[in-house]
């Protein structure tokens, strides 16, 4: 057997660097770090051939004194933990102090660095004996060169330079948004690539996500006690097909958790398609303390201490966040055309609830009439009766004959009217009904356009949700709807009776193989029945009874919704337009349906004239 011996500290640098140092990316997330927590107010980050070649940050920080520079070169030698109650309770971006001596191992490194208040800078070049003089105005350079030359073997597993670097500049991002506060500047080649001032949160996420990311974001900020959670989440419609758009700080640090990721897709669950990926930049803040980041040396990786709360504290606030339907900000444009810039987004968690908008709206002598669509709910026509005024002494009507007396005219003239007075119900006022697929409307910010199946489906399956919580109500059939199904269909009947029955449906077999709907939820009392019973008996045959009843019973309801909202090509008049609004704007979510497409959008006069070059 070999005897047992002491490893050489350059090979156990080295080995320590397979972990670090895993690419020229990792080399650079670890010197910005230092960076950051030197106090640095600006950096600039120079990359050759993709950071292979060349990886030199400069900052402004406090600097390193002279008799210290040889030590920062030492493995676990750090200034920012000095006992287990420091490593419990860290907050700066590293502190383990071993990156510099791993990075050294396997590059030619150098670092140049003046202290605060010293006569000069000093610089300290790996495997030296002593720092030498050197010039520097103030801060420190760290000089990275030709990673990997000792160690080709690792060499051979970097990929081109194009995506080493594109790994470098995803790290610059994390950093940059991460700390808006600072200046920050990346050059590769000798050509600038980004140039970052110091800026608010949501001017830098616009300038390096992309200003589309921001008009289509909602402004996120939630407290709970010692927790709290900010930044942008964007609408579904701005949806991706890959996670590259997803940032999660927590208290500053980029981290990749499962916890955390879990929570943000359950909050998108309801209003966004399964192989779609949401964009966002978020930060969580809590205790030190209550977060473990000595996981893994890269620090990617995180455990909370109390993990259900922030799962539930970070799902809970942006559901609510995500629930406000934009239909409330409409006089101002909807949500994806708020001026973020100008910090109007900041105060999305404080927008006032949308349950009370029936009751605020709409005002004496301007209420809708009977809603009289094939296919709609209980809860329209419950709306409709209780908004018919006590009197008939103005505007005001008793039905949907007496609304529009004059067919076009009245409805128009109310639109007009609260448009030039700056009153009106945020969607407005319906106009007419294009192709039989969308309605067009006036509020005070010019003209709405709504996709009337998608906003329907998406009233229909919120009530479905707050119905079925209940007992639902159902409504019985005159004549029983009878339609024939395949063995396997039978079979998930009668075995699934009791699924179905809390649903609010009753059905039975009517012969060998016909089954008879005897009645449907009321909700759904105008649906296709056949249709939508063979789309239900198919979720049933796929998922056990019991998980389509707890996991899968939103999506269940999901297509009840589809197959219950009105139809394409369906005329509807324009009281019953109007309803559909005033619904919309009392819905949750209702800024999307269920697959995550938009079910309005704000055209504003500006945008009109601007398209018509009136003014011009």
């Amino acid at each position: 057997m070999p005897h047992i011996q002491r490893l050489p500290d350059l090979l156990v640098n080295q080995i320590a660097a397979g972990e670090v140092v895993e690419r020229p990316a990792s080399v650079l997330k670890e010197v910005l770090e230092n960076a950051v927590d030197a106090g640095a107010r600006a950096i600039e980050v120079q990359l050759e051939q993709g950071g292979v070649r060349r990886i030199r940050v400069s900052d402004d920080g406090c600097g390193i004194a002279r008799e210290e520079l040889a030590l920062a070169l030492e493995r676990h030698a750090t200034s920012k933990i000095a006992s287990l109650d420091d490593l419990e309770h860290v907050g700066t971006m590293g502190f383990r102090g071993e990156a510099l001596a791993a990075i050294a191992a396997v590059a030619r490194t150098s670092i140049t660095s003046r202290a605060q208040g010293a006569a000069h800078a000093w610089r300290m070049d790996a495997g030296a004996c002593e720092p030498v003089p050197a010039a520097l105005n103030q801060g420190t350079v760290v000089d990275v060169a030709d990673l990997y030359y000792n160690t080709p073997a690792r060499r051979k597993f970097l990929k081109t330079e194009g995506t080493e670097f594109a790994h470098c500049d995803d790290m610059f991002r994390r950093i940059a948004l991460a700390r808006p506060e600072l200046g920050l500047q990346l050059t590769h080649n000798g050509r600038v690539i980004h140039r970052l001032p110091p800026a608010a949160p949501d001017a830098r996420a616009a300038a390096l996500m992309g200003d589309d990311f921001i008009r289509n974001a909602r402004a996120l900020d939630a407290d709970a006690g010692p927790l709290r959670v900010s930044g942008f989440v964007s609408l579904p419609a701005y949806s991706r097909a890959s996670r590259d758009a997803q940032y999660f700080f927590v208290n500053s640090r980029f981290v990749r958790d499962k916890l955390l990721t879990h929570a943000v897709r359950e909050a998108y669950a309801d209003i966004l398609h399964g192989s779609r990926h949401p964009a966002y930049v978020l930060f969580l803040e809590l205790d030190p303390a209550g977060v473990d980041v000595n996981v893994h040396p890269a620090k990617i990786e995180v455990r909370f201490r109390e993990a259900r709360a922030v799962h539930q504290f970070v799902y809970h606030a942006l559901k609510r966040a995500l629930a406000e339907s934009g239909a409330a900000q409409a006089r101002g444009g909807p949500a994806q055309h708020v001026d973020h810039t100008s910090g109007a987004g900041a105060q999305a968690m404080a927008a006032p609830p949308l349950t009370g908008m029936r009751q605020a709206w709409p005002p004496a002598g301007a209420q809708q009439g009977r809603l009289a669509m094939e296919s709609a709910s209980r809860s329209y026509l419950d709306f409709a009766a209780a908004a018919r005024p006590a009197s008939t002494d103005g505007p005001g009507v008793q039905g949907a004959a007496s609304a529009y007396p004059a067919a076009d005219a009245a409805p128009s003239m109310a639109a007009s009217a609260h448009s030039h007075s700056g009153e009106g119900p945020p969607l407005g006022f319906a106009l007419a009904q294009l192709h039989g697929v969308y309605i067009l409307a006036q509020n005070a910010s010019g003209l709405v356009l709504v996709d009337m199946h998608a906003a329907h489906e998406r009233i229909l399956y919120e009530q479905l949700k707050t119905v079925l919580d209940g007992r639902p109500s159902v409504q019985r059939l005159l004549i029983p709807a009878v339609f024939s199904v395949g063995p396997k269909d039978m079979a998930a009947a009668e075995e699934c009776a009791e699924v179905l029955a809390a649903m609010g449906f009753d059905i039975g077999a009517a012969g060998p193989q016909e089954l008879a709907v005897r009645s449907v939820p009321a909700l759904l009392a105008r649906a296709p029945v056949a249709e939508l019973m063979r789309e239900l008996l198919q979720e049933l045959r796929d998922y056990p009874a019991t998980e389509v009843a707890t996991a899968r019973r939103n999506e269940l309801l999901a297509t009840m919704a589809c197959h219950g909202a009105v139809r394409a090509n369906r005329q509807l008049t324009l009281p019953e337009m109007n309803a559909l609004l005033r619904d919309m704007e009392a819905t949750e979510r209702a800024d999307q349906c269920n697959h995550g497409r938009p079910t309005w959008t704000q055209f504003s006069m500006a945008e009109l004239d601007r398209f018509f070059m009136r003014g011009q």
